[in-house]
């Protein structure tokens, strides 16, 4: 009937919670820790989890908000726990568990709490946030700044240059299953019945200077009601005031929108964090179904961390569907990201300065050796370190490719060996 997966780090409550769904039909699945849970969750969607709060290694609400932040809370969560506290239940509910199950678990509470699960609408993938970057410097601090500032205020202004992240900075402060709003996308007036039925949600601006006269009026008048619906209002710019002012905005409204601001980083500060971005990205869509199920390979990540992107953050969220929907396999290569990004670019070897010297000063045999390690070590970089695309590219049967590759030095380079 249904996929479950039942983590729970005591055997005997798997067994038995394993056992009564069975009986009921169901595909289970079962995990003893959060480290087997992600592994178990990477490769598989289930219909349904039940999620134990305590835990060895990561507690159940930690691990039910990794999902959260990373796109895979697509399907309902039941927890359970003997021990919870109140404000657990409601933090847990609060990031998107379905329900709660007090243990002893009782089998007809069981089976009703997974029957009301399933009959639920299935969860799309949240947007991206900031929360999904734990591992970036830049972009944990920047999530701080943010939340802090809107501990206070109910706006904020992004100081964002030619080329950011505004979207992914602006979604971090919109609460889950609440309204998002933007107001650069339609043109019709504001009504006080859209703001009541948006309430707890975000106003979302993009760039203040392509605002038309009616979207410039119906951001006033949000801005005017913004604690009356519980709202936020976060938009971005990369002019001052005193330019939209000579744009035509009211100097008034552009004086209460820039009361509170942040800077946000270009995309040169952060192209270390472009292949978590793109990662991130691509899990969103496969999750929800819009492209196959795809990934990429290190040297696209590679390849992407080096483009520019002018455009920011949705330049790259229209690389990555592209990548993924016109992909022939499963793995995504560095030369599908070069297509789509440098179309009848050739690939440039950059030879280090003096080494062509170097070779013409050696005896034939060392001087092909030299030239054998630099085309190896460029493949396999362009590769990801791929031995079954480097043997199709050089030519070579896998076998006389490790012994090569051993004699050269470069072994322990490549990736996915079979012995």
């Amino acid at each position: 009937m249904a996929q479950i997966l039942v983590i729970d780090d005591e055997v005997g409550i798997r067994a038995l919670l394993c056992e009564i769904l069975t009986d009921e039909g169901h595909d289970v699945a079962t995990a003893e820790n959060a480290t087997a849970a992600r592994a178990w969750r990477d490769e598989r969607r289930p219909d349904l989890v039940l999620l134990d709060i305590w835990m060895p290694d990561t507690d159940g609400v930690t691990l039910l908000r990794e999902w959260a932040a990373g796109g895979q809370l697509t399907m309902p969560v039941l927890m359970m726990s003997g021990h919870a506290t109140i404000d657990t239940a409601v933090e847990a509910t609060r990031i998107g568990a379905t329900g709660f199950l007090e243990k002893p678990i009782g089998m007809q509470k069981l089976l009703a709490a997974v029957r009301q699960g399933l009959e639920r609408a299935p969860k799309s993938a949240a947007a991206l946030t900031l929360a999904a970057f734990p591992r970036s410097a830049t972009l944990r601090e920047l999530r701080k700044r943010i939340e802090q500032v809107a501990a206070k205020s109910r706006t904020l202004l992004l100081r964002t240059p030619a080329a950011s992240i505004v979207e992914l900075a602006a979604r971090t402060l919109q609460p889950p299953g609440k309204a998002w709003i933007d107001l650069g996308y339609d043109s019709n007036p504001l009504s006080l019945d859209a703001l009541a039925q948006a309430g707890g949600g975000v106003f979302y601006c993009a760039e203040l200077g392509r605002l038309t006269r009616l979207q410039q009026k119906n951001l006033a008048f949000a801005l005017d009601r913004l604690d009356k619906h519980n709202l936020r209002l976060v938009a971005a710019s990369t002019h001052d005031a005193a330019a939209l002012v000579a744009q035509g905005w009211e100097e008034a409204v552009i004086d209460r929108v820039f009361e509170v601001s942040i800077g946000l980083p270009s995309m040169a500060e952060l192209k270390d964090d472009v292949p978590d971005l793109a990662t991130h990205i691509l899990t969103r869509l496969v999750e929800a179904g819009e492209v196959p199920n795809r990934h990429l390979a290190v040297a696209a990540q590679n390849a992407l961390r080096q483009h520019p992107w002018p455009e920011g953050y949705a330049q790259i969220k229209k690389a990555v569907k592209s990548l993924a929907l016109a992909a022939l396999d499963e793995e995504i290569g560095a030369e599908e990201v070069r297509r789509l990004l440098a179309p009848g670019a050739e690939t440039r070897v950059e030879i280090p300065p003096g080494l062509l010297t170097e070779m013409l000063a050696h005896p034939l045999r060392d001087a092909r050796e030299m030239f054998e390690k630099l085309y190896f070590e460029h493949h396999l970089r362009s590769e990801g370190g791929s031995m079954t695309r480097l043997a199709e590219k050089t030519g070579l049967e896998r076998t006389h490719l490790y012994r090569k590759l051993k004699d050269l030095g470069l072994r322990n380079a490549a990736k996915g060996e079979e012995e």
